[in-house]
């Protein structure tokens, strides 16, 4: 079986890009268009829900949905590999693109048993990482299963390639990097110091010292840690506002109701929920924390950077390479409360360290992060691959 066309038939080269929850498809905005505007005929695939329509429309490509549960379930991982090896069918494409641990397995499994031409696998992170024992062991043997179905493996870090030649997910020779990493690089012009009405309309006042989260409220993100710190800031700095920009995730690290309650209930805690529009958040932010336990590469800390704001993360895999330690910001160990509540004070009691952060951050990002830069690499990449298979 083969997806070769004659030249009559294909015009364009197509692309499938897939991932497992459709909440994922906002970190393919940028990317799509650009591989649409570059000649390619693209295609989005996730679990149905909102934001793959919405997203699809956005960038201008076709959405395909596929339901996938994010835990084991073997029934339904079977039900949902037939289904994508039935799409794979109908559009034949010359590459897809899976990501994320269960598109990534199911998604490169179809690839390789319908013989798509070229098919990579986009690790985004290591969700084994902490793990222990037979879960470990099975999510180590999906990761390997899913990299060998593929051609080509690109990490979205140097110190997430680093662990995937380390665990043996791939051969050196096959893990890729775009550049310095990222998914999409940072739109620097919208993402910019500026004013912000945030503050405001929170309640929060000029002299109130402002720790901001961005993302998913989630155990493996920190969030844990991150309330019992901020207990041990107030107590030392009662100026402290904590503003949580994000959404409780259904995912199987979400958090204890016992936190949710916290949050919803704590005077000096503003949670804003799922924001489509982050910029004046971080805006009206001193300092930036996210005490993530993995990543892939997180783009909030390059988001917030470029606006100007210091930046504290943990120095795990994927996030140590989003902060330059003492110059754009602060690495922690992760899972240590303690370490947030030093960090953070660290930073609110000196003003002229956080712009002098804050400052080389922006143009750090600037010159390595831009989403022109990373996304010109990504178009590169996908291009080269596509040659010889264009109609």
């Amino acid at each position: 079986m083969t997806f070769n066309c004659p030249n009559d038939v294909r015009q364009k080269p197509r692309i499938l890009i897939g991932v497992t929850s459709d909440q994922t498809c906002l970190v393919l905005r940028g990317r799509l268009s650009a591989l649409r505007v570059a000649g390619f005929e693209v295609i989005i695939l996730s679990s149905p829900g909102d934001n793959l329509n919405r997203v699809a429309i956005e960038e201008g490509v076709t959405a395909r949905a596929v339901a996938m549960r994010r835990g084991i379930s073997p029934i339904q991982d079977l039900v949902s590999l037939i289904a994508i090896c039935r799409i794979l069918w109908q559009i034949r494409p010359t590459i897809t693109d899976f990501s994320t641990p269960k598109a990534g397995l199911l998604g490169n499994l179809a690839a390789w048993g319908m013989r798509v031409p070229r098919r990579v696998y986009t690790l985004r992170g290591l969700k084994l990482e902490g793990l222990q024992g037979g879960k470990r062991r099975l999510l180590l043997w999906s990761e390997r299963v899913a990299a060998w179905c593929a051609h080509e493996v690109v990490c979205n870090s140097k110190s997430l390639r680093s662990a995937a030649k380390s665990l043996s997910v791939a051969p050196g020779k096959k893990l890729r990097l775009f550049g310095d990493g990222s998914s999409n690089g940072v739109d620097t012009v919208r993402f910019s110091p500026g004013v912000s009405d945030v503050r405001e309309e929170w309640g929060i006042s000029e002299d109130d010292l402002v720790l901001g989260f961005v993302g998913r409220l989630t155990e493996d993100k920190g969030i844990p840690e991150l309330l019992i710190a901020f207990e041990k800031i107030l107590k030392a700095e009662p100026r402290a506002r904590l503003l949580l920009v994000g959404w409780f995730d259904r995912a199987e690290d979400a958090l204890d109701l016992r936190w949710r309650v916290h949050i919803s209930s704590h005077p000096r805690i503003c949670h804003t929920g799922f924001m489509q529009v982050t910029t004046p958040y971080y805006r009206a932010m001193d300092v930036l924390v996210l005490p993530t336990h993995r990543e892939g590469f997180p783009n909030v800390a390059l988001e917030a950077a470029a606006c100007g704001i210091p930046v504290i993360t943990t120095d795990c895999t994927g996030a140590r390479d989003a902060v330059i330690h003492n110059v754009t910001g602060l690495l922690i160990p992760f899972g240590s409360p303690d370490s947030i509540t030093g960090a953070a004070l660290e930073l609110f009691g000196n003003v002229e360290k956080r712009l002098e952060f804050g400052q080389a951050g922006r143009a750090w990002v600037t010159e390595r992060y831009t989403k022109e830069r990373v996304l010109g690499l990504a178009v590169e990449f996908f291009r080269e691959l596509s040659a010889g298979f264009q109609g």
